[in-house]
């Protein structure tokens, strides 16, 4: 053990073992978590070169023969709870893993919008991988604009078929993960005909390639879309049909069907179709907190080893952790991470208990979970891509190497903010909710739930003539003080947006030009009420902390986001009258104090995140902290090493000098 992170383990103020229990909902998960874990860490299935120094083909081979192999364990180890297949493959599976949307986004829309008999005809085999399944939505000419898709699935009642058709290059379908090479099956999202009539977006499940031979099936055109930014493990691919019939019964029919003569029955809701892309989006939030947890785990780590420079000159170099700016970088970051831990856990949750409701016939919370995911998803993987990189560069020039494990996590993670919606247009479409959430409130209404908040807003209470007064009682050192300001900041933004689109409204004919020319302020007002939502949610979090060391180190990571995030927005503080400009003053010192007290902890802090070395796959994050020894016998590795003389010198170089 490297003696830098053994004294800052010893110095820490509380056992990093509750914390993880904290994360992991119960001793109990912790416990189960591990015991999958440690049944594979030795397993040689799992084992394979370094991808690094892996051409793209063999990456993506690598990636499927552990892909099979986790298929095998899990049935060999009985694992089928939904909550245990994501602890195997997010803390072993460091690569991309290509039958992921066969977990995360076939089987979901299986269960969500199949009916009985289609669950029971196609769920075994998928989850026991016969059959391979992928999403298919985005096409090459749409992605987040669903009702632009271009695909169509038109019924043939003397058949009982769809037909599907890829009608313009267009319409291609492209991107899905595993549709490139692995897939056999996709949900493939079309535009329903029937008798004539256009009924928008429908999901079908369409055959493509056959069972055996794997060859794409007559009237599918199908391969991979080449290399990316990352994902080289990732056969995402695309997809064409040309007058491909499928049985009508491939239609999912749980919510909207279309009967035997083509007569099309509706949903109680539109948005019952769009249940996966919602369930994605919930994810993809503790996906968020995983990704920078993964990367302040990193760079702290590695912040404590490294020495570098002088604080005071003569003395030794100090751990680049002890300097203030490293400090600022690193650990705003580190709570950043605990409060997406814990929203990532609540919208999950969220999610699971709004769709046991709605599988009831409640649909009254649907309208806020859609806003919540997508705003949320927003929020979290912007603030998470940045802070990714934001740890890479703060690793100096060693953070610059796939080494460190930085630019993995940050190019595997970087689509995110792009894929299950575009996060502009997410932060739109919670603004849409926002919106309509004003006007309830404007005619009387109360509203409940996150945006309960707009009861409250000045204009709601003041009588003609009274002029509207935000409050200034700000306690910086408490938490729900501070939920307050940020309550606040959230409700003087809605309502500027809906003011400003109210009046945009009134000069132009079209409600669409005015919600454009005032899209920068609702998208303004979706990102505060975001804000409000996480810091909401980790100041109450507190309060179901029973230890009490562990509740003053959360309450100081609590008070550092909030804060911090003051200090960023602090004009919108200041512009509302909610702060003053000595408020704003007593934030920023207040901050630095934060860095100071938080310091001797932010070792234990990442150690409680409870990722193995494996899962990290990181030199400089190593739990050890023995990093340059580790970091010279992994270049050592490099195929470029393999001889001492490489063959393009005596190719271009030795001709070359002898001609000098």
């Amino acid at each position: 053990m490297n003696p830098d992170l053994r004294r800052e383990r010893a110095a820490a103020s509380f056992n990093p073992e509750l914390l993880t229990h904290i994360l992991d909902g119960s001793p109990a998960n912790t416990r189960r978590r591990r015991e999958i874990e440690n049944l594979l860490l030795n397993d040689p299935d799992f084992q394979h070169e370094d991808l690094n120094f892996l051409t793209r083909g063999q990456r993506y081979e690598v990636a499927v023969r552990k892909s099979a192999c986790m298929v095998k364990k899990m049935r060999e180890f009985d694992i089928a709870d939904p909550k245990e297949i994501m602890w195997f493959k997010r803390k072993l599976l460091v690569n991309v893993d290509p039958m992921n949307l066969n977990y995360t986004m076939f089987i979901p829309t299986l269960l969500n919008q199949g009916t009985t008999a289609q669950q029971e005809k196609w769920l075994h085999s998928a989850t026991g991988a016969q059959i391979i399944g992928t999403y298919a939505q985005t096409e090459m000419g749409h992605g987040t604009h669903l009702r632009g898709l271009e695909t169509t699935a038109t019924y043939d009642p003397k058949t009982q078929e769809f037909i599907l058709n890829s009608p313009t290059v267009t319409s291609i379908k492209w991107w899905p993960g595993g549709l490139g090479k692995t897939s056999n099956h996709a949900i493939v999202l079309a535009q329903l005909i029937t008798k004539g009539k256009s009924h928008g977006l429908h999901a079908f499940i369409v055959p493509i390639r056959e069972i055996g031979t794997h060859k794409p099936l007559p009237g599918i055109t199908v391969g991979d879309i080449g290399p990316k930014f990352g994902y080289d493990e990732m056969d995402n691919g695309y997809l064409k049909m040309d007058n491909y019939r499928i049985p009508r019964e491939n239609m999912l029919m749980k919510y909207a069907q279309v009967k035997p003569d083509g007569t099309y029955v509706k949903p109680v809701s539109n948005k019952l179709t769009y249940g996966t892309m919602v369930f994605v989006r919930s994810f993809l939030v503790g996906e968020a907190a995983q990704a920078l947890s993964k990367a302040c785990t990193i760079a702290i780590r590695y912040s404590a080893v490294r020495h570098q420079s002088e604080i005071t000159p003569g003395e030794p170099e100090p751990q680049i952790l002890d300097f203030q700016t490293q400090q600022y970088k690193l650990l705003p970051l580190l709570a950043n991470a605990y409060a997406f831990q814990f929203v990532g856990t609540y919208i999950k949750d969220t999610y699971h208990r709004i769709n046991e409701g709605i599988g009831q016939g409640d649909l009254s919370e649907l309208p806020e979970l859609h806003a919540l995911t997508a705003g949320l998803k927003a929020f979290t993987t912007w603030t998470t891509n940045a802070g990714i990189e934001a740890c890479r560069m703060a690793c100096g020039g060693h953070g610059y190497s796939h080494c460190s494990g930085l630019p993995r996590i940050y190019v595997t993670f970087t689509p995110t903010c792009t894929f299950e919606g575009e996060n502009t247009v997410m932060m739109l479409q919670t603004a849409r909710f926002l919106m309509k959430s004003y006007d309830q409130v404007h005619s009387g209404k109360l509203v409940c739930g996150m945006v309960s908040y707009l009861n409250d807003l000045p204009s709601q209470r003041i009588q003609p003539q009274q002029v509207a007064v935000w409050p200034t009682v700000v306690d910086i050192n408490s938490p729900d003080s501070l939920v307050e300001a940020y309550k606040l900041r959230a409700a003087r933004l809605v309502e500027i947006a809906a003011k400003n689109l109210q009046t945009e409204v009134l000069h132009r004919k079209s409600k669409e030009v005015a919600w454009n020319l005032t899209s920068v302020d609702l998208v303004q007002a979706s990102e505060a009420h975001c804000h409000y939502v996480v810091v909401k949610l980790f100041s109450e979090k507190l309060h179901t902390i029973q230890d009490e060391s562990i509740q003053a180190v959360l309450r100081n990571l609590c008070l550092l986001y909030s804060l911090y995030g003051i200090s960023q927005k602090a004009g919108d503080f200041l512009q509302g009258g909610i702060m003053t400009e000595s408020h704003i003053t007593q934030v920023n010192q207040r901050v630095k104090e934060l860095l100071t007290v938080i310091r001797p902890d932010a070792v234990a802090l990442v150690d409680a995140f409870d990722f193995q070395d494996v899962a990290l796959g990181s030199v400089l994050g190593r739990y050890d902290g023995n990093v340059y020894e580790n970091l010279f016998e992994w270049a050592k590795k490099s195929p470029l090493n393999k001889t001492e003389v490489h063959e393009s010198y005596y190719k271009y170089l030795k001709p070359l000098q002898s001609k000098l």
